[in-house]
């Protein structure tokens, strides 16, 4: 029975990880297509359910059979690990997606779609968070607090300048996830995991 209930989580983080890298190798004309709509407004717009939720990653989720994620924000890898403040060895994957279940929690996010890929599809999309009067970008927040990091392509070059941006303003600050220093950051995860499957077999 623990075999099978490894088996079974392995495959679920390796179709994790294909859907990933599935969507760092959207062609740049996609990339564009993407950004424009994530900067025009949307008439589409949805909130992230606050029940029936199903959080894949830190950057992932499924509700009423369809599965969504943030346009530009890669979150820590399930089965990585990292030290933690108490010095014990954490899952980096569990540790964001339990960050982005409690913002999605406290902000109740309504998002619009930017894009989809892969079949069957993953919706790509923009989301705003509400704190209090204001209403934030939910990558920036995710970002910005170290709990998740800026996509980019297999050429390197994030899908959303300003997220990287963001993003070293965490490192430099050493929040969340940036305070660990074995971070084990998504974008080399899965830069060498690219590498190893493009290895001959």
């Amino acid at each position: 029975m623990i075999v099978l209930l490894c088996r079974a989580r392995r495959e679920r983080y390796a179709a994790v990880i294909a859907v990933i890298l599935l969507a760092a190798s959207l062609p740049p004309a996609i990339a564009q297509q993407a950004a424009a709509r994530a900067a025009a407004p949307s008439t589409s717009v949805f909130d992230i359910a606050q029940t029936g939720v199903e959080f894949q990653t830190g950057d992932t989720w499924s509700q009423n059979g369809q599965t969504f994620r943030l346009y530009g924000v890669q979150a820590c890898i399930r089965g990585t690990q990292f030290t933690n403040p108490a010095g014990v060895k954490t899952d980096c994957g569990e540790a964001s997606v339990a960050y982005f279940a409690a913002l999605i929690r406290d902000t109740k996010p309504s998002c619009s779609a930017v894009t989809q890929a892969g079949a069957p599809p993953v919706i790509f999309t923009v989301c705003a968070a509400h704190v209090g009067q204001n209403t934030l970008d939910l990558g920036t927040i995710l970002i910005s607090q170290g709990f998740a990091f800026a996509a980019v392509s297999p050429t390197g070059k994030a899908f959303q300048f300003t997220y990287s941006v963001v993003e070293g303003e965490a490192q430099k600050t050493g929040r969340g996830l940036w305070a660990a220093k074995d971070l084990p950051h998504p974008t080399k995860v899965l830069a060498d995991a690219l590498k190893a499957s493009a290895r001959p077999q």
